[in-house]
């Protein structure tokens, strides 16, 4: 379950006759428990509690009260062992007057009248497996309304599917946006007294809903015609009293969908929400789902919390502005022209959804113009920066609507804040007709004539707020000089995700700069377009990012296009979760870039270290991998760059499955022609080295393919082999057929043994799963072998460090580690080492090997578990770590991070020697 779908369950709930024995269960049905689990609870199969409540382990104890005893009640719950013992993260009592709950783990309570703790829902979505932010919390009025909202729009367009087609969705999204807009101005009194818009409905529509499209649409052109020319049209007396809106808002089609009784009262109970309590980043980004079909079963999975859009606004420009403020103190001439350059600040959003980020901006503007005017004795000086200098660009209409419509409110707002609330209406209408929303594609469009860098001649007042000719969207600007901060949350997607329509867009902008742009993530196309403004006009741009276009293959294809055009990082911030509502999720890896071309000396770099702290340090580069250092580009090698050996490939049959045996399989033949035994061998992959698996493969070497043709088994084998190459559309596959003995691709086989790598392996791990298989074992192409090398090569592959240069240089697929011999293991820089190095390697590597096998028969899925590591594998592997990081500086290093910038100090170092790449063919023993 979504929130949405959450509050609809709790209201739900709350509005029914209070049952004491069924609440506790509706309680948790209602955050999306099965009845599966209602059930084990009822028969108490899973129920904890000690005070004849109900108590899920690591949940909540609920516990219903006697009358008047609710507080007494919760204290019991708090100190009841069984919530203790059951780790219950939550308590709650009620008695169906008084409700009251606890985050256990924060301290934080709830204490409302019982048919009030719907108000309070946000505070339990944790129950849902829902990671939720402090605003969410703080702001269930958003996540009702948009239920309200959803539960309307899927009313009319059952009521009226020709809103519903492609053609007039468009006038569905903007009958939507209206209503928005009338429900926040009939509570903020920006109307005509308290709750106008919805009595008026509620009075002048029949109950039948017959008339209720007909009294909308007339209040409708009432807020689109002047007060002067009023007395020319034939609007009823009782839509005269409404205000001209004008803005475009009400303009072009007044049309009305038709609404049953359903979605009448659906609108009466929207409208009778409290709309001043209306959070425009919030509720604007869970609104934008309701317009779209495939999304609104996930409402709120757009919302971006505000200390996450900050962590992109803050470094770009606003510390900045706020240290001149601070810089400033009370020196009038000072602060004026700090206001003067906020006047002439653009914030530029090129995939700006609902509006989160220059809603944001905005508002954080708008304080510290608020402090500037406070200082210099003008509370109630109008401002001075408008809505036009904060601009966007969003695919869909509906989602760009909700934008123009974020910031409309987000001005009143501060202006009710910070100059008062008589000021704010006197001049908040009528609405300004400029419109600096775009509705387009942001890959297609040209950024300078949406965003131009100086004033231009074109104004652009578009008859209909809601559209917007591509030809005609230049604005004016009177502040020629003025600074572009360009900002934003793109798509992502990576190569395998993307439609044809999407490599187009993306082939448009990289197709004549670099071959291999069809790998690059989606987001790549709008830091292209950012670098390729800022070579026009003097801009800044930052956006959140998959960190996939920091590391592994898309780096060398990406960033030296970027580089190129004068644009350096000026601010980094490394990986992180990015959490949205959505329920279980646990958030996208991201990374927060900001590029310029004039960055300065000193370069910002953000990290959350292992307390969880974010940590701030000044550097003077930072290179394309987000690492404190030089611009390098880590690309594949052939061979080692340092003197390490080999690593080949594992090897692939191309036998349709008819080399590969299972342990049954194999004692079954072996049973009835154990003559072949010396032809069946260990054979493994990923999956069988890290889960200990057990499978076996028919290995044939040239000198006996007459034997294997003549002998019974292994010539229905190889019928089958031959068959399926043939039939094969690879012509390097058919070719094969002729041998159907042999594997197609063989890298290599061991003489004594082989040290395999799993190609693929999980985030979770603490190192890379590296064994040493006997010269029997053949390994699959899902693993890399360096065979018969040097035990110490081990020591190296287990490291932590090497572990965080594949994390960097090879990337992910999906969450896990994605390893390569030639991007990741042949450009691993190792210093020189000498003979006593490579003998204390060799025996960090037996000590690894000599735990895992004491745990036998504990896999290495079991062993480097990272909740269930054994202590002295753990320990082998930290002497492991630090016998090889004394090589390279010492000592061992504090942290990853120091780990990194040594790891790319050295790779510059060797790749930047006469003949470095020429050295690393050779292979070093």
């Amino acid at each position: 379950m979504n929130a949405v779908e959450i509050e609809e369950a709790i209201s739900a709930l709350a509005e029914q006759p209070f049952d004491r024995e069924e609440f506790p269960f509706a309680f948790l049905q209602a955050f999306g428990n099965k009845e599966t689990t209602l059930k084990r609870l009822r028969r108490g199969e899973s129920n904890r509690s000690d005070l004849a409540g109900v108590l899920q382990t690591n949940n909540i104890h609920i516990a219903v009260a006697a009358p008047g005893e609710v507080t007494n009640t919760l204290a019991a719950l708090k100190a009841s062992p069984a919530t203790t013992r059951a780790k219950a993260k939550f308590i709650l009592a009620t008695d169906g007057d008084t409700f009251e709950a606890e985050d256990l783990l924060s301290g934080e309570t709830v204490a409302c009248a019982y048919a009030e703790f719907p108000d309070h829902f946000g505070f339990f979505l944790p129950l849902a497996g829902i990671t939720t932010v402090k605003q969410v919390r703080e702001s269930s009025f958003d996540i009702r309304a948009t239920s309200r909202l959803n539960r309307l729009y899927v009313e009319l367009l059952k009521d009226n599917p020709e809103w519903g087609v492609a053609e007039r969705r468009p006038d569905m999204n903007h009958f939507m946006a209206r209503l928005i807009f009338c429900f926040f101005a009939e509570d903020t009194d920006i109307f005509n007294g308290s709750s106008l818009f919805t009595a008026t409905i509620e009075q002048m529509s029949a109950r039948d809903s017959s008339n209720t499209h007909e009294v909308i649409s007339a209040l409708f052109r009432a807020m689109n015609t002047k007060i002067e020319d009023r007395g020319l049209t034939d609007l009823p007396r009782w839509a005269i009293v409404f205000p001209y809106v004008n803005g475009g808002l009400f303009s072009g089609n007044a049309d009305v969908p038709r609404f049953s009784r359903i979605a009448r009262s659906y609108l009466l109970h929207i409208g009778n929400l409290d709309w001043t309590k209306i959070n425009p980043d919030i509720f604007g980004s869970m609104i934008q789902a309701v317009a779209e079909d495939e999304e609104r079963g996930a409402l709120g999975m757009h919302y971006t919390s505000v200390p996450n859009i900050l962590k992109v606004l803050n470094p770009l420009f606003l510390n900045d502005l706020r240290l001149r403020l601070e810089e400033a103190e009370n020196n009038s001439r000072m602060l004026l022209n700090l206001r003067k350059r906020l006047s002439r600040i653009r914030v530029f959003d090129p995939a700006c959804g609902s509006g989160n980020f220059v809603v944001i901006a905005y508002k954080e503007m708008r304080a510290i113009e608020a402090e500037i005017n406070r200082r210099r004795g003008e509370l109630e000086r109008p401002s001075e920066i408008p809505l036009t200098n904060f601009r966007g660009i969003e695919l869909r209409d509906f989602p760009a609507e909700i934008a123009r419509l974020a910031l409309i409110i987000a001005e009143f707002q501060c202006d009710v804040l910070y100059r008062g609330q008589k000021l704010a209406l006197a001049e908040f209408l009528p609405l300004n007709a400029q419109n600096w929303i775009t509705c387009g594609n942001a890959l297609r469009l040209d950024w300078l004539s949406i965003c131009p860098p100086t004033g231009i001649a074109v104004k652009h007042r578009a008859d209909d707020l809601f559209q917007t000719p591509l030809d005609q969207t230049q604005i004016d600007f009177e502040n020629i000089g003025g600074e572009t901060y360009i900002c934003g949350n793109p798509p992502y997607l990576g190569s395998k995700w993307q439609t044809d329509e999407q490599k187009a867009e993306l082939g448009s902008i990289f197709g004549g700069r670099a071959k291999s742009w069809k790998f690059l993530d989606y987001v790549a196309g709008w830091f292209m377009k950012a670098a390729d403004y800022g070579m026009e006009t003097n801009a800044v741009a930052a956006f959140v990012t998959t960190n996939s276009i920091c590391q592994g293959q898309q780096v060398p294809v990406l960033w030296p296009l970027i580089f190129n055009t004068g644009h350096e990082i000026a601010f980094a911030h490394t990986s992180f979760k990015w959490s949205n509502l959505a329920s279980n999720n646990a958030g996208v890896i991201v990374a927060i870039v900001g590029i310029g071309r004039q960055p300065g000396a000193s370069r910002r770099l953000f990290s959350v270290n292992e307390e969880g702290l974010l940590v701030e340090r000044s550097v003077p580069h930072i290179n394309a991998y987000l690492v404190a250092g030089q611009n390098s580009f880590v690309e594949q090698l052939r061979s080692p760059l340092s003197l390490t050996s080999q690593m080949l490939f594992g090897n692939m049959p191309r036998d349709g499955g008819s080399f590969i045996l299972s342990r049954d399989e194999r004692e079954t033949v072996l049973r009835e022609y154990p003559e072949i035994n010396r032809f069946i061998r260990p054979y493994l992959g990923s999956e069988e080295m890290i889960q200990g698996k057990l499978r076996w493969c028919i290995w044939v070497e040239d000198e006996d393919a007459d034997f294997a043709h003549e002998h019974p088994y292994l010539k229905k084998v190889l019928h089958k082999v031959r068959s399926f190459r043939l039939e094969s559309v690879a012509g390097s596959t058919r070719d094969f057929a002729s041998r159907p003995h042999r594997f197609v691709q063989i890298a290599g086989t061991a003489k004594e043994h082989s040290l395999v790598v799993a190609k693929v392996s999980s985030e979770r791990r603490s190192y890379i799963p590296i064994t040493l298989l006997g010269r029997d074992a053949i390994a699959s192409d899902l693993l890399f072998a360096l065979y018969d090398a040097p035990l110490w090569n081990m020591a190296l592959v287990a490291s932590r460090l090497h572990m965080i240069w594949i994390a960097t240089v090879c990337g992910k697929l999906k969450t896990d580690f994605r390893y390569s011999n030639t991007l990741g293991w042949n450009t691993f820089p190792v210093p020189p080492l000498t003979e006593k190095n490579k003998a204390d390697l060799t025996h960090c590597a037996e000590d690894i090997l000599l735990v895992r096998e004491a745990h036998f028969p504990a896999t290495i899925a079991d062993l480097y578990d990272p909740e269930r590591m054994p202590a002295d594998l753990r320990e082998v592997h930290e002497r492991n770590d630090e016998v090889l990081e004394r090589v390279y500086i010492g000592r061992k290093f504090r942290n990853d991070t120091e780990r990194l910038e040594k790891l790319f100090e050295l790779y510059v170092k060797m790749t930047s020697r006469p003949g470095a790449i020429k050295r690393s063919a050779e292979v070093h023993a």
